[in-house]
């Protein structure tokens, strides 16, 4: 008869462990040790996974982005449409600046409008009256109206939203005084700005050079309506309509708020940098003989300023947008300096695009916190009417900078005209140190 195995001595139970090292362990979990991640590990999600978990953020950012992409196609289809058919640069441009000054003066009343009606119930007439300008300008030159017509119809697109305005609008409504997620949002706006800055114009050289002239127009038109019917669909997350009688109070005006003057001349001067570069780059590229790729050339310096820009919105900057902007403003004028030297020194093309990508990531982080100062000097309930004035500042700015280094590029070199933008980097930076400095005297007075 088989002998029974002796039973194994039993271990005894662990001890659970103290307070102190249970919570060094749960802090540790936390910790990135570049060992292989576990089912059991339960990490927090990243910055932006977090900002996207938000109920409504997913449907609303996939609407505005449609409807953001034709703001980089516009300019560019007008171009060419029109310098194709009449055969007139001159024309051309003059015709898109016209539409450039009516919307500086047009969008912040429509942005005011925005701000008292609701999103949903102006934006969309807006942008429909701005698409029938597009298809207006389309007809026109198909079918060889009189130039005067052209300045009309492009003037009658002044009425399109700022659809990226609305967004930072309702991601502030929706984050709701959370600083941290609140930058995360800002960085991804700003990124996505520069991405369809980036893709807008080399869709709309390729459909007006595949298909036909007026293409590029015609697609952006039914991307701007059918994106903004998008966005304002989504009402669940549409900020609400604040009392009438409070947004015609002269004294909440956006312009009037403490600060805002400035930081919109900040503007104006950081507008005059992205103009002036556009302009150059392109002078530049001629000079070499290679035009077709300045507009390769120009978009690796918006991927560097969208790469950045997710960046940072990862990061958490320490201390207040007070305090990061003029340091910002000082990075981005110091690597303006390099395309200049890439152009003075090497005169390759090659050379410069990499100055250039370098260049760019300066551009989202400054505007980002420039952005982000708007916001916290912007009276409540005209969100969206002082974002609009912001971007109608960089309108002015971009309007300016390119003439200024179009005279440069003309007048002196193309070598040359990358100094006006240095210059109105360092505009930016003096009037922002400016501004700092008279508060501080201000804060010590009082």
């Amino acid at each position: 008869m088989p002998q029974p195995s002796p039973r194994p001595r039993s271990r005894p139970l662990p001890q659970p462990l103290p307070a102190v090292t249970q919570d060094a362990l749960v802090i540790a979990d936390f910790r990135p040790r570049g060992r292989t991640r576990t089912p059991d590990d339960h990490r927090p999600p990243g910055p932006y996974r977090r900002l996207f978990t938000v109920p409504g953020a997913r449907a609303f950012t996939a609407g505005n982005l449609i409807a953001r992409l034709p703001m980089g196609m516009f300019s560019v289809s007008a171009v060419i449409m029109i310098a194709g058919s009449r055969g007139s640069y001159a024309l051309a441009g003059a015709v898109t600046a016209t539409g450039l000054a009516a919307t500086a003066l047009v969008a912040p009343w429509t942005a005011r409008l925005v701000d008292r009606y609701g999103q949903a119930r102006i934006a969309v007439p807006a942008t429909a009256l701005a698409a029938l300008g597009s298809l207006a300008l389309l007809l026109c030159v198909h079918y060889g109206a009189p130039d005067w017509t052209l300045f009309a119809a492009y003037a009658a697109t002044a009425t399109t939203p700022n659809t990226g305005g609305m967004s930072r609008a309702r991601w502030a409504h929706l984050l709701n005084g959370d600083e941290k997620a609140l930058h995360t949002a800002n960085s991804f706006e700003q990124a996505a700005d520069e991405l369809c800055f980036m893709l807008g114009p080399v869709l709309a050289a390729f459909l007006c050079g595949a298909l036909f002239p007026e293409a590029g127009t015609l697609v952006g038109a039914v991307l701007m309506m059918t994106g903004v019917l998008l966005f304002t669909a989504q009402r669940s997350t549409e900020p609400p309509v604040r009392r009438v009688e409070a947004l015609l109070t002269p004294g909440t005006s956006p312009l009037r708020a403490p600060g805002m003057r400035p930081l919109l001349a900040v503007c104006l001067a950081t507008g005059a940098v992205f103009g002036s570069m556009e302009v150059v780059t392109i002078a530049f590229a001629d000079e070499q003989g290679h035009r077709a790729a300045a507009g390769a050339v120009l978009a690796l310096q918006a991927a560097g300023s969208c790469a950045a820009g997710l960046l940072y919105g990862a990061l958490r900057p320490s201390g207040p947008a007070e305090r990061r902007h003029p340091w910002c403003l000082a990075v981005m004028t110091a690597l303006m300096t390099l395309p200049l030297l890439a152009a003075a020194l090497t005169g390759s093309l090659l050379v410069l695009a990499g100055a250039l990508l370098v260049a760019g990531m300066a551009t989202a982080p400054t505007m980002i916190t420039n952005m982000t100062l708007v916001q916290h000097r912007t009276p409540e309930g005209r969100l969206n009417e002082g974002m609009t004035l912001a971007v109608t500042g960089l309108l002015g700015g971009i309007a300016g900078g390119s003439a200024a280094g179009g005279w440069a590029a003309e007048q002196v070199s193309a070598t040359a005209g990358y100094c006006v933008p240095v210059a109105a980097a360092a505009s930016a930076l003096l009037l922002s140190l400016a501004t700092r400095s008279r508060c501080h005297s201000r804060a010590e007075a009082g």
